[in-house]
């Protein structure tokens, strides 16, 4: 039995920090000691007052230096990751740390192991493996339902592109966006992935062509256990966040629809309609988000493994980097050619 309480400091003040914060905030087994944030101000020292966060400050390594800080949830951009988490090691405190690591699937290895050298625990925010509908599709594979995994579908469309600002420094489709479905992919079919092809267009707007990127992209991908997946990504669907799953085998299928403001549905002469789709990832996944961090806290206080760990961090870049590599060179891509593996890991599924 570890801690009774985790004392907690947030890097990174944006809308996912926040909403860590507040989902915190009601956990009973939580203390959010400290926040900080570089643009750090009378506004966000509001913010704080009112939850009763007493440490406020534009200074991450003096949140981290904190003695009485157990562990650090990093919720700031992508290019501080690395050296955030080495330097929260190296000061023993526990991680969690926002999708992706870094851009750099070398600097995402050495992050990982400075995290193993010290001996505390990393936590990624791949969300979507905490989704209800998820969880339950990935128990009836585990459970046999569908007998042996054949066919994998995941679609994965947002209601609308992202600014152009943003698209400059997304690191692409593959590693800002599909990498959710690349995760999903190894925790729905409990297969590693051997194989990546992957298709991409500029069919919604030419500004993601000017920084290399594309907004619609389709990836196959072959599975060690023999089975099949594709994925599907659209920057812009306009009837709203479109978020499905299936999983085809040999007893059967099992699949995931989207989740709906309610269940209620018009029949009329004119035809059937209903809602749409929760609006984004912050509605859609909302309880989501509440479960990761939860469970993080159980792994600190329980001293078990945490739910979603580095090696996972690790082999979804490696996806990602191969389905940009198979895009360039307009082939498919064996995984053994994407450098970088880390093996013997024991994440558990939930």
């Amino acid at each position: 039995m570890g801690k009774d309480k985790v004392r907690i400091g947030i890097i990174g003040a944006g809308r996912i920090g926040k909403i860590h914060a507040d989902n915190l905030l009601r956990h009973p087994q939580a203390e959010i000691v400290a926040i900080s944030d570089l643009f750090a101000g009378p506004e966000l020292e509001a913010w704080a007052t009112e939850r009763g966060i007493s440490v406020v400050t534009k200074d991450s390594s003096e949140l981290i230096a904190m003695p009485n800080i157990d562990a650090v949830l990093i919720c700031s951009s992508t290019d501080t990751h690395v050296p955030l988490i080495e330097q929260a090691a190296q000061a023993g405190k526990h991680i969690f740390c926002e999708k992706p690591v870094s851009m750099d699937l070398s600097r995402t290895e050495a992050a990982v192991a400075a995290v193993a050298k010290a001996g505390v625990k990393l936590q990624i925010g791949f969300n979507r493996r905490f989704d209800h509908n998820f969880r339950r599709v990935r128990s009836h594979v585990l459970e046999g339902t569908i007998g042996d995994p054949h066919i994998l579908k995941i679609t994965s469309r947002d209601p609308s592109p992202p600014p152009a600002e943003y698209i400059r420094v997304s690191g692409g489709i593959f590693m800002d966006m599909m990498i959710h479905d690349f995760d999903m992919a190894r925790y729905l079919s409990g297969s590693e992935v051997e194989e990546v092809y992957a298709k991409g267009k500029v069919l919604i707007n030419p500004v993601f062509a000017e920084h290399g990127d594309v907004d619609t992209a389709i990836v196959t991908l072959t599975f060690a256990n023999g089975a099949i997946g594709v994925i599907d990504n659209s920057r812009q669907a306009v009837y709203g966040y479109d978020q499905r799953v299936e999983v085809f085998g040999s007893l059967g299928s099992v699949a995931a629809d989207n989740d709906h403001p309610n269940t209620a549905q018009i029949s009329t002469a004119a035809g059937l309609m209903r809602d749409k789709p929760l609006h984004f990832f912050l509605e859609r996944y909302n309880e989501a988000y509440v479960q990761e961090t939860a469970l993080f806290i159980d792994a600190i206080i329980q001293d078990k493994p945490v739910t979603v760990d580095g090696n996972d961090a690790v082999q979804a870049e490696r996806i990602a980097l191969a389905a940009k590599l198979s895009v360039e060179l307009g082939r498919p891509v064996k995984m053994s050619e994407v450098q970088g593996a880390l093996q013997g890991s024991q994440s558990p599924v939930l």
